[in-house]
């Protein structure tokens, strides 16, 4: 059996779940991960495997067969490596994961639709929106497990499907200067977020290097586009990240040149 191979972006949030997962299972030495440059047009050989979708990650196994969506990728090598389980064996408890999970997407729109605006006049309603989805997220907490750090006992299926949006939103507080308000309808999703964020197994990605890459997105451009006056994708590999002076914070007033954020 050859090993499996997952083509990703490093810094994508969907790919980094994926490595979470094998984190905890301890697999990660397993699986092959091919880097692709997302500032580059997706090689003839990459869209013949993914019949010409751009979404990454994907998943290929024994015969050049193909496993998309990285929720999809997730349950496959919880269902290849189950001796580690990841996800709750009991049918209740599953499905409490299940429903937690299935908040994801509202959660992630709302904070990247926020980031990517170019709108002063709608920064308060996009806040609120985002104050509203961790509502939610407390308000399940609070009924599933009040008392709790995790959903359950342990890291789990949810804090690798949140936590990778957790790390992205880390562009919020810095282009956005978002945080949490103190106080009841927010302690116990805070209480989740910090712990996820602390987990070992979930250690890819830092603050810095998600605030330097996803500079691009803060000006409404994603997927590696670029902006009008710019040569050079925020996302790019070279010069590398860690040498890059920290970005303009000043979203709306100020557009940053290729060589203020360290890309000439």
């Amino acid at each position: 059996m050859s090993r499996p191979i997952v083509y990703h972006i490093p810094v994508c949030p969907f790919s980094q779940r994926v490595e979470i997962l094998l984190e905890l299972k301890s697999r990660r030495p397993y699986v092959d991960f091919q880097v692709v440059d997302i500032t580059r047009p997706r090689a003839d050989w990459l869209l013949a495997k993914s019949r010409g979708t751009t979404a990454l990650p994907i998943l290929e196994i024994d015969g050049g067969r193909i496993i998309k969506e990285s929720l999809v990728i997730l349950q496959y090598f919880e269902d290849v490596f189950a001796d580690r389980p990841v996800a709750q064996r009991d049918p209740y408890r599953r499905a409490v994961e299940n429903m937690l999970t299935r908040l994801e997407g509202d959660f992630c729109n709302a904070g990247y639709t926020w980031v990517m605006n170019q709108d002063l006049a709608r920064r308060d309603a996009l806040r609120a929106t985002m104050l509203k989805q961790y509502e939610r997220l407390n308000d399940f907490l609070v009924q599933h497990s009040p008392d709790g750090t995790f959903l359950f006992e342990d890291f789990g299926w949810a804090e690798t499907v949140f936590t990778p949006f957790f790390m992205r939103f880390w562009f919020l507080e810095y282009y956005e200067d978002f945080a949490l308000p103190s106080g009841d309808r927010y302690a116990r999703v805070q209480k989740w977020v910090d712990a996820c964020l602390a987990h070992p197994s979930a250690q890819q990605v830092t603050k810095e290097e998600i605030v330097k890459l996803y500079h691009d997105y803060a000006k409404g451009a994603g997927n590696g586009a670029l902006l009008p006056g710019r040569r050079v994708s925020s996302f790019t590999f070279e010069p590398d990240w860690r040498g890059r002076p920290w970005p303009p914070r000043n979203k709306y007033e100020h557009s940053a040149s290729d060589a203020e954020l360290g890309l000439a």
